[in-house]
């Protein structure tokens, strides 16, 4: 069986765009590898090092979204990154082997650099993100790593780390081999890619009649100005939503024609859409309501997740201080 390593950063509430664009893939996933779900808070601390304050609680904000979407952590090891220590020990050492030049090329820094302007991520840390990301997945010894084309540099760097890592010591790492995750477009409100930090966002927690609002207000297809103006479904985000969830519906067709030809109007539209939303989220909003009440039983999957990961991690590390010729006691 395949082993797969997978992580978010504890950011806050989740979004359909996570649902849609990562976790309904992980869940598929862990009935048909060996999956690790790790919620890397080591990563949001390089962002969010000025405030941290709000990291235990949006790591469990994390955890019940997790939850929620159906990742079963009978199937899967469920944990926090922090949990492992093992994790900042590879890290260091792989860091002593990563040239330089290889993390100031990685065009994620480049461009996080640009687009968060008011935090200071002229860090040794930040820089070395792609370093802690390489030994999230080589501590597992990942076969297959699930990731959105945004990511695959980062994982590319990750191979060109083991490579070395093995050049070097011997070989310790399989290479990890990535596995492309298909994201369907999932906009937000007014259009623009789902995030909460534009405000736009439908988030996995947000009560049905919030979901119902935030639809309604939703920007279309603004060739459709007046209700029998004629639009084109692949310019509407509304459009993007109904593929999603309600990908081979018998609507489909329907709902397409009617706007091309002004048959439906965009709150008719709207209505279909929402109908197809509340039943897809009830079920997924009841589950999370179950855990929001069920403190111990948060705190018992993680620790028996982070149990279940140092058992792999301690392996994969022993097996690294040895190649480096640095027995432990």
């Amino acid at each position: 069986m395949d082993r797969v390593l997978s992580g978010m950063r504890p950011t806050g509430r989740l979004h359909l765009g996570h649902m849609a664009g990562a976790l309904a893939n992980w869940v598929k996933l862990q009935d048909e590898c060996e999956c690790y779900y790790c919620i890397v808070d080591w990563h949001a601390l390089m962002s969010d090092y000025a405030d941290p304050s709000k990291l235990a609680s949006n790591s469990r904000e994390v955890l019940l979204d997790w939850l929620a979407v159906g990742l079963d952590p009978k199937k899967c090891v469920l944990f926090i990154q922090s949990h492992v220590r093992e994790h900042v020990e590879l890290h260091m050492i792989l860091s002593m082997i990563t040239p330089l030049g290889w993390l100031e090329r990685c065009p994620t820094y480049k461009e996080q650099i640009l687009n968060l302007q008011n935090k200071d991520l002229s860090t040794y840390g930040f820089l070395g993100y792609p370093v802690l990301q390489a030994a999230d997945i080589l501590l597992y010894k990942g076969d297959k790593v699930p990731v959105g084309e945004d990511q695959a540099a980062h994982l590319e760097l990750s191979r060109e780390i083991t490579r070395r890592f093995n050049n070097f010591y011997g070989p310790v790492f399989p290479e990890p081999a990535t596995l492309l995750t298909h994201n369907p477009k999932i906009p937000g409100t007014d259009g623009r890619k789902m995030s909460k930090s534009y405000g736009n966002s439908l988030d996995i927690a947000d009560d049905l009649s919030e979901i119902d609002k935030k639809i309604r207000t939703m920007t279309t297809d603004p060739a459709r100005e007046r209700r029998t103006d004629p639009g084109e479904p692949s310019k509407c985000p509304v459009w993007d939503l109904h593929k999603f969830f309600n990908p081979d519906g018998p609507q489909m067709d329907e709902i397409a024609a009617g706007c091309r030809t002004a048959g439906i109007g965009c709150i008719d539209c709207k209505k279909f859409l929402i109908e197809h939303v509340t039943a897809h989220m009830t079920p997924i909003q009841e589950r999370r309501k179950y855990f929001e009440g069920r403190g111990d039983e948060l705190k018992d999957i993680l620790n028996d997740g982070a149990r279940r990961a140092r058992e792999t991690a301690g392996r994969t590390m022993s097996e690294v201080y040895e190649a480096v010729s640095m027995p432990r006691l």
